[in-house]
């Protein structure tokens, strides 16, 4: 049941920056949620959630999740799981990336789960091994 609630709130979020419904993505994350919006840089509360996920839609991006791994410890869960992405540049490239994901969730206090951390670019230490 709560592996379901996981899962669920990523398939939102995937769903929700596909249509582009900034609403609906801040709605996935803590207030305070943490986004690695490129390498090496993070967006952390909602104004700055916000300003990250306006420039990376600007692609259009169509992400698709493969397979997922859900590991609890009460209140807490680590969310992995690989991806692909696909999009247009605004010169109308395709654009297609693949990744490895990892997401920090957190129960609230009525239940609810939602994302604390999301890093997609947790494969970027094995590939520079």
């Amino acid at each position: 049941m709560e592996n379901a609630q996981i899962k669920a709130v990523i398939e939102a979020n995937n769903a929700a920056v596909g249509a582009g419904d900034m609403d609906a993505i801040l709605a996935t994350f803590e207030q305070n949620g943490v986004l690695v919006g490129q390498l090496g840089m993070t967006a952390q509360g909602s104004p700055a959630l916000r300003e990250a996920f306006a420039g990376f839609m600007a692609i259009n991006p169509q992400i698709s999740v493969h397979s997922h791994e859900i590991i609890q410890a009460d209140d807490i869960a680590l969310h992995s799981s690989t991806w692909t992405m696909r999009g247009q540049t605004p010169d109308g490239h395709p654009i297609e990336e693949n990744g490895f994901s990892t997401v920090v969730l957190r129960r609230q206090n009525n239940g609810e789960w939602l994302m604390v951390i999301d890093n997609p670019f947790g494969n970027h230490l094995v590939e520079q091994a």
